[in-house]
């Protein structure tokens, strides 16, 4: 798999189940813009009418990314490791 950044290129798919060309992205929970986009995605996959119990597992984790940026620092994100 190929992350967006390079540090992140430790993450690993034990069962192989990416291809290692496929692009993918990795969204951290001290990110202060990742609640949003998780839940935009939600939102996406409902008007496509995808699998609505995917949708509500992706905002149910939206919700905790919420709850834990309360007790948590929360940043912008950027480049350093």
């Amino acid at each position: 798999m190929k992350h967006a950044r390079e540090d992140y290129n430790r993450i690993q798919d034990p069962a192989g189940l990416i291809p290692d060309d496929e692009p993918v992205f990795l969204l951290r929970g001290q990110d202060m813009i990742a609640p949003g986009l998780l839940l935009k995605w939600a939102t996406q996959l409902r008007l496509l009418r995808g699998d609505p119990y995917m949708a509500e597992i992706v905002e149910k984790h939206a919700q905790a990314m919420i709850e834990w940026q309360d007790t948590h620092k929360s940043k912008l994100p950027d480049l350093r490791k």
